[in-house]
C-alpha cells in the first residue's frame, strides 16, 4: 500500500490529529515533528488525490487531543521538582490503555512498518518543554531525577537517582557492625530485647558515616557498599577500608566532599574516621563488591601452655605461602553455606610479644577466616597454629590494617 492510500486509511478511523497522523509515519523520514509530518501529510494525500485540504479540526479519536496540554503537563513537572537541586532529567509515561490499543489497532489493521508510538512523543514532547522551563538537559543513560507522568490520573511522580561517593573508613571501636543489624528478636520491629529500637547494636559504620551524610543532602536514607567486611569485634585501622556510599534521595547533589569529610569525622570522632576521594558511579558499586582483594592483619594470639618466642615464631613461619582448607566456621554456619574453601596465606610473621601473648602480621587472600588459621576451629580448617604448635591457641584482639587491590580512582 502506497504512503497516500495509508494515509487515506488512517483518515478514515475519524478525527484525529496531526501529531497522532505524523507518529503513525514517524520513523520514515527525519528532521520534522510529527505534528508537522501530520500536516505535510494532509497536503500530500490532497494534492495526490486532487480533493480539498481539510485541516484537523475537532477531538482526535486516538489521543484525545493530549499533546494541547504538554504546556500543562510541563507546568505540572516543574512544580512537583521545586526544592530539588539536579541538573539532568529524563521524562517517562504511563499510558491509558485505551490510547494504546487505538493506535495498536491501526499499526496492525494497515501493517504500518514506521510507527512512533505515543508513548514516546510524549516523553520526548513534555521532556523538552521541562527542559524549556527550567534549562535542564535531557540525560538517556544516567539523569538525575526520573519524572513519570501518570497520564489517567494526571499526576507526576518524581524518581529522585541516589548520588554516590568512594573514600576509606577506619574503624577504632571494637563492637561495631559494618551495617545496621535488625535486632534478632523483633526483626526491626522495636521489643524490650532492644529497647524498642528496633537494632541488635545501637550504632554502626553504615549509621556513623551516613547521618551527618543524610543530613547535608537531605536525603531518605544512605546505603553502606563495602569491599569486605572486618568482624564486629575487630578494628580497621591502617591504609582503612575503601567503600562506596549511596546517598538514596537526596534533594541536594553537589556538596563539597572535603568539608562533608570533616563533619563525618567530627561527629563520630574516636570510633570511624573517613578518607573521601571522589563522586562515584552506581556500576561502581558491584565492582567494589566483588572485588577479592587481599587482606593484611595484626592479630594477638594466646597459647594455652608454656612456649618459647622462638618456637613460635617458627611454628608462625610454616604456613607462609600455604593453602589453607577451611570448612565454614562454627561462629558463621548458621548464615552461610556450609562448604570447604581453599585460601592462601601470601605472608606471616611473629613481630613482637605483648602482656605474655604474641603480636602476628598475616595477609592473606580475600576469604581466608584468620581466627580459624590460629585456632583450627576444632579441626575444620587444616592446616592451623594450633594443630602446628599442638598446643591450643585463639586470638584476643584483631586489626585490619590493609585492603589491597582496590585503588582504581584513588
Amino acid at each position: 500500500m502506497e504512503i497516500t492510500e495509508q494515509v487515506t486509511a488512517v483518515l478514515a478511523y475519524g478525527e484525529i490529529c496531526d501529531h497522532c497522523l505524523g507518529r503513525f509515519f514517524g520513523k520514515r523520514s527525519h528532521g520534522l515533528t510529527n505534528d508537522e509530518r501530520g500536516r505535510g501529510l494532509r497536503i500530500a494525500r490532497a494534492l495526490a488525490t486532487n480533493t480539498p485540504y481539510k485541516a484537523f479540526a475537532g477531538t482526535c479519536w486516538v489521543c484525545g487531543n493530549f499533546f494541547i496540554s504538554v504546556p500543562l503537563w510541563a507546568d505540572r513537572v516543574v512544580e512537583a521538582v521545586q526544592g530539588l537541586e539536579f541538573s539532568t532529567l529524563l521524562v517517562g509515561c504511563r499510558v491509558p490503555p485505551m490510547i494504546a490499543e487505538n493506535e495498536e489497532m491501526v499499526w496492525s489493521d494497515l501493517s504500518l512498518t514506521d510507527p512512533e508510538p505515543f508513548k514516546s512523543e510524549v516523553n520526548r514532547e513534555v521532556g523538552k518543554a521541562v527542559s524549556g522551563k527550567t534549562g535542564k538537559v535531557v540525560d538517556f543513560k544516567k539523569p538525575d531525577v526520573v519524572i513519570i507522568l501518570d497520564l489517567a490520573n494526571e499526576k507526576v511522580e518524581v524518581q529522585v537517582n541516589s548520588v554516590f561517593f568512594y573514600g576509606r573508613y577506619q574503624k577504632f571501636e571494637r563492637g561495631i557492625p559494618q551495617t545496621h543489624w535488625d535486632c534478632r528478636s523483633c526483626k526491626g520491629k522495636g521489643c524490650e530485647k532492644c529497647n524498642f529500637t528496633g537494632a541488635q547494636y545501637l550504632d554502626s559504620v553504615e549509621e556513623l558515616i551516613a547521618r551527618p551524610v543524610i543530613q547535608a543532602f537531605e536525603a531518605t536514607t544512605a546505603v553502606l557498599h563495602g569491599a569486605g567486611r572486618e568482624d564486629i569485634d575487630a578494628r580497621m585501622v591502617g591504609t582503612g577500608r575503601p567503600f562506596i556510599l549511596e546517598v538514596v534521595e537526596p534533594k541536594k547533589r553537589s556538596l563539597d566532599l572535603a568539608a562533608l569529610e570533616g563533619e563525618i569525622n567530627r561527629t563520630a570522632e574516636g570510633r570511624v574516621s573517613v578518607a573521601l576521594s571522589r563522586w562515584a558511579e552506581r556500576a561502581e558499586v558491584e565492582t567494589l563488591k566483588s572485588n577479592k582483594a587481599h587482606k593484611k592483619y595484626r592479630i594477638l594470639v594466646e597459647v594455652d601452655g608454656a612456649i618459647s618466642a622462638d618456637e613460635f615464631a617458627n611454628a608462625t613461619k610454616t604456613l607462609k605461602g600455604v593453602i589453607i582448607q577451611q570448612r565454614t566456621p562454627i561462629r558463621v554456619a548458621h548464615r552461610r553455606a556450609d562448604k570447604v574453601r581453599e585460601r592462601k596465606v601470601l605472608d606471616i610473621e611473629c613481630v613482637g610479644q605483648q602482656d605474655g601473648k604474641f603480636i602476628v602480621e598475616v595477609l592473606g587472600e580475600a576469604g581466608l577466616y584468620i581466627k580459624e588459621l590460629v585456632s583450627g576451629d576444632e579441626g575444620r580448617t587444616i592446616p592451623s597454629l594450633a594443630e602446628i604448635l599442638k598446643k591450643s591457641a585463639h586470638v584476643t584482639s584483631l586489626d585490619v590494617t590493609q585492603v589491597e587491590g582496590v585503588t582504581e580512582g584513588e
